[in-house]
């Protein structure tokens, strides 16, 4: 059935125009990863968490703290290394002599905005240990659950699992972030950019805030009243659909090369995704556009190779791709 449209021309504008007003303050800082910015903000406008892969040096930690300041929200930065424990990111029981009884003391992922940085340097069990909250949006210390705030977005980095020192992210936790943001290396002509404003003669840029942490629920309500056409969301299906059987699709040279395709999370995904692209361009209707404008993102991280695959040098953007091209648009 149809959704009803309800978000208007005017509502999905002015929006647009705030959303701007972030990308712009954050420019300041943030020279020429458009792409990583716009991803972690169509993560906040709808509560899906964002994972940035790429190399040390790239302003990923940077980016996510720079967010943090122009909208005004709580920010806690978690270190993932090694010796890192589970506790040490939801908190634990204390005991307390005098009393005889325990207290809970919170940790870290009780704020609004969490990096988890270099979050593929921690052990399996402790990046595992943001399961709960990111999926239920609640932690349990001891005998307690304890519902987190809102808004609740984890943004983590990880350096390419190729580098020595990492332990790739489980699938499970891997398919609960909406997007996988890769970070590449910066223009020349930005890189000269940065070095202006990171090493020159005046002060380091700072951003101001720009929006509060209301307009980020109202920003996530109008996300939901983005209106999306049927024929849309059985293009978003297909989509994925094709992942998981490329040979139905109309794909059989694909068939050897994927091992796992993506589950119905990334279908939510999509339309989520695509619906806060809609907004943050100004319109009221999910298009097929936004669709394929974000896919690759979404659907990244949730497409598994084969030997096969990586033997003849295929990558998981490349299936993609393919995957785009050959689907019909509606």
């Amino acid at each position: 059935m149809t959704e009803y449209h309800a978000l208007d021309k005017v509502q999905a504008e002015e929006m647009a125009g705030r959303l701007a007003d972030v990308l712009q303050e954050s420019a300041k800082v943030i020279v020429g990863q458009g792409r990583m910015m716009e991803g972690l903000l169509l993560g906040m406008i709808t509560g899906g968490h964002i994972l940035l892969e790429g190399v040390p040096g790239l302003a990923k930690t940077l980016a996510v703290s720079t967010l943090a300041r122009c909208v005004a929200a709580d920010f806690r930065r978690i270190q993932f290394t090694p010796d890192l424990l589970p506790a040490d990111i939801t908190g634990t029981t204390i005991y307390n002599r005098e009393t005889g009884e325990f207290t809970v003391k919170r940790g870290p992922v009780f704020s609004n905005i969490i990096l988890a940085d270099e979050i593929n340097r921690a052990p399996a069990k402790v990046q595992s240990a943001l399961l709960e909250a990111m999926q239920e949006r609640q932690v349990t210390i001891g005998n307690e659950s304890f519902k987190l705030g809102s808004p609740f977005l984890v943004m983590a980095t990880q350096n390419p699992i190729e580098q020595e020192g990492t332990y790739p992210l489980p699938e499970a936790q891997l398919d609960r972030f909406m997007l996988k943001v890769l970070v590449g290396y910066l223009s020349k002509d930005d890189e000269v950019k940065v070095i202006d404003r990171m090493a020159g003669s005046s002060a380091e840029p700072v951003v101001s805030q720009i929006m509060e942490v209301e307009e980020i629920h109202k920003a996530r309500e109008l996300v939901r009243q983005v209106f999306v056409d049927d024929k849309v969301k059985r293009y978003v299906v297909e989509l994925v659909h094709a992942t998981r059987n490329p040979g139905a699709a109309g794909m059989p040279q694909l068939k050897n090369f994927i091992e796992n395709g993506a589950s119905t999370r990334a279908s939510i995904n999509l339309i989520k995704a695509g619906k806060a692209h809609a907004l943050l361009s100004g319109r009221s209707y999910l298009s097929p556009h936004d669709i394929k404008t974000i896919a690759t993102d979404v659907l990244r991280h949730r497409v598994l190779l084969t030997y096969e695959a990586e033997a003849e040098g295929r990558t998981p953007d490349s299936i993609i791709a393919t995957i785009l091209e050959n689907i019909e648009v509606p």
